[in-house]
């Protein structure tokens, strides 16, 4: 599919957020700002990459034309490769470049960072030990140190309680099978785990469960708007963080 061009020059980001849920999409104007209503669908099962990026290009009919591509995705990326894929499938998405896959599909750079990663880019302040962690269908998880993202960190795949992983102890089929209440007791408890652990100046918490949260959080606790999950890919074009991808050419 070739991508209509746009007459901003190299300005408009087509921003990609892939869920466990859903794939979620908007473009950019130069300065990060949303120039269309977010638009999304539900994530297709089996969650092949050929389905995701028919999903992708269903979503990029209904936007304005663009000029690059960011996309966040659910899982362990490095130079825009896809190493681990915990709530899509690994087994089908290990070893696919997907930046590579969507230059592909639409003929414009590309370039992919894990989701919270990209989440991260949109809310951190800058100042000191930043933490995102993001929960959705699964936990996602980046680490930023004054401004600066410090790269692959999967929390979401460590143990934490019962020989259960952060995925599985406080992902969204937990929140589901054990209720709000008990799901809550669970994430509060993990929070003070992670704060041991972590030793962060600010932790901000993002994903489409953020939202039922029911309480009180410390002062040094923030929560993250989802729309930073599409907004955050303005800054994967950022000066500076080109040694996170791998050579365009």
């Amino acid at each position: 599919m070739a991508a209509k061009a746009s007459t901003l020059g190299a300005a408009a980001t087509f921003a990609i957020d892939i869920g466990g849920t859903h794939v979620k999409a908007a473009v950019l104007d130069k300065k990060g700002a949303l120039m269309h209503p977010e638009v999304r669908v539900d994530t297709p099962h089996p969650a092949t990459p050929d389905a995701i990026l028919n999903e992708i290009s269903g979503l990029a009919e209904q936007l304005p034309a663009f000029d690059r591509i960011s996309a966040g995705f659910p899982g362990y990326v490095k130079r825009d490769v896809v190493h681990t894929a915990p709530n899509l499938g690994t087994e089908s998405w290990s070893g696919t470049n997907l930046a590579a896959a969507l230059t592909k599909r639409f003929g414009k750079p590309a370039r992919v960072l894990n989701d919270a990663d990209v989440q991260g880019l949109g809310v951190v302040d800058g100042k000191g030990l930043e933490l995102v962690l993001t929960l959705g269908t699964g936990i996602g998880s980046s680490f930023f140190l004054n401004g600066r993202l410090l790269p692959h960190l999967e929390l979401g795949q460590h143990p934490l309680a019962h020989d259960l992983t952060y995925d599985l102890y406080l992902g969204d089929a937990a929140r589901r099978e054990k209720g709000r209440d008990k799901w809550n007791r669970r994430l509060e408890k993990s929070l003070k785990v992670v704060e041991t652990f972590v030793n962060y100046d600010t932790l901000y918490l993002g994903g489409g469960n953020a939202n039922r949260i029911d309480f009180k959080l410390p002062e040094n606790v923030k929560i993250a708007a989802n729309v930073n999950g599409i907004t955050g890919g303005i800054h994967l074009w950022d000066k500076g963080l080109e040694d996170l991808f791998s050579d365009p050419s």
